[in-house]
């Protein structure tokens, strides 16, 4: 258990004698001036003591409690957490139904954590009770009064203004996990290029600059990469830039010259076909009679309706699927997408293990091969290697800045570009 009080013993006496001393200063120094009688240094003392600033977690003053933590282990529900604190069977049931509305038992996960707060005298009364749904989101169970209280606390979250600049030796991914930052901002950067840089294909001396912000709470607990707020990638000499920027209430990316990055991708693989089957983790297989998922969208279809390729891209992997898929064809599109096309009837001419592809492209005929029922294709899509529903995929591509948008744009363009150079280290030197 972990006394607050304690903890804070050093911190408040020197904030009380520095406070003591400051206000005496100042006292002494305007009574002077107004003629009014000397405060000694007790009563300051005093004063102090009344308006200090109190500690507070949760949203709740907790320097005159104490505070312990719990886990949520396996079997734990809120009945069996209560009973374990030492409430009553009826004080158990009282603090379910008063609860329930904020505390979902279907939700608590093993490793989930929970804290008490008590008095800090022999009876040790709870007087709250935390539970963390996430490092930002928590559940408090007021018992301070006859009525029980219950509500939501929500931690604030900060941004924080982050830069990185450096020479690619190996991959993006491993120079900024060797500069300390989160690896994963190598995928946000990934996200924002994909169209323009291939990221498999990246090579020793490219180099990047990028302004990203970290949302952090109680200032101090890193929690994601919230965005990134000015990017610069050179590869294999040429300059690739994306500005952000907000047009029409939609932020997106943009070019020196104000054109957007992204491409779009068809909406559909087929121009007519009906939707048999959709994305699923749990579809009952007509086959195989047992549920399994099925990451993919099934688009019924006559036998050789031609299958076309939904956006520019290289074929992968051209051949059948032993395991159910049949004939099928893989399409790598950039470092972000690729989509894969089952149970064809044959293929479309000139597609072979690494031949490119345009966008609308036919790779392809709806069939019936491998494990499959009656005539379709099975379409399926996967962002970063993993499977996403092809039905709620944004791919509308990226308008140019409007024309009533360009002055500001420019604005925010050289922003970012003398922040850049204003936080810019080494690179330059290099």
């Amino acid at each position: 258990m972990m006394t607050i009080t304690g903890k804070f013993a050093n911190i408040y006496c020197r904030y009380l004698k520095t406070g003591a001393i400051l206000l005496l200063c100042f006292s002494l120094s305007t009574s002077c001036k107004k003629g009014e009688k000397k405060v000694t240094e007790e009563e300051i003392g005093e004063e102090w003591i009344d308006n200090q600033s109190h500690l507070y977690e949760y949203g709740l003053r907790v320097d005159s409690l104490d505070m312990t933590d719990y886990i949520i282990k396996s079997g734990d529900s809120p009945s069996a957490i209560f009973t374990r604190l030492g409430f009553t069977a009826k004080m158990t049931d009282n603090l379910c139904k008063a609860s329930a509305e904020v505390l979902d038992p279907r939700k608590l996960r093993v490793g989930m954590t929970y804290t008490t707060l008590t008095t800090q005298d022999s009876l040790a009364a709870i007087q709250y009770i935390v539970f963390a749904k996430s490092l930002t989101d928590f559940s408090i169970i007021d018992i301070t009064a006859d009525s029980i209280k219950t509500y939501e606390y929500n931690k604030e979250v900060r941004l924080k203004r982050q830069y990185m600049e450096g020479k690619i030796k190996t991959s993006l991914w491993n120079i900024i996990k060797n500069n300390g930052a989160d690896p994963l901002l190598a995928l946000k950067i990934s996200d924002i290029l994909a169209w323009q840089v291939d990221f498999f294909d990246v090579k020793e001396g490219d180099s990047f600059r990028v302004i990203y912000d970290v949302a952090y709470i109680d200032d101090t607990t890193e929690l994601k990469i919230s965005s990134v707020e000015g990017l610069v990638f050179v590869h294999q000499g040429k300059e690739f830039t994306a500005i952000p920027f907000t047009q029409d209430s939609i932020r997106d990316y943009f070019d020196t010259q104000g054109n957007g990055l992204r491409k779009a991708f068809l909406k559909a693989p087929l121009d007519f076909s009906r939707i048999t089957s959709r994305f699923s983790n749990a579809r009952f297989h007509p086959i195989l009679k047992r549920y399994r998922a099925h990451h993919g969208v099934d688009y019924a279809a006559p036998i050789g309706t031609p299958v076309k390729a939904i956006g520019d891209g290289t074929v992968i992997t051209k051949g059948f699927d032993s395991k159910g898929g049949g004939n099928y064809i893989k399409i790598k599109h950039n470092a972000v997408y690729t989509t894969t096309y089952m149970h064809l009837s044959g293929f479309g001419k000139g597609i072979q293990n690494g031949a490119h592809v345009k966008q609308g492209a036919v790779i392809g005929y709806v069939g019936s091969t491998g494990l499959s029922t009656g005539p379709h294709l099975d379409f399926r899509v996967h962002k970063n290697g993993q499977p996403i529903d092809p039905l709620k995929m944004e791919s509308p591509p990226s308008e140019p800045v409007k024309a009533k948008f360009r002055d500001s744009f420019e604005i925010v363009k050289r922003n970012v570009f003398a922040e850049m150079d204003s936080l810019g280290l080494t690179l330059h030197d290099q």
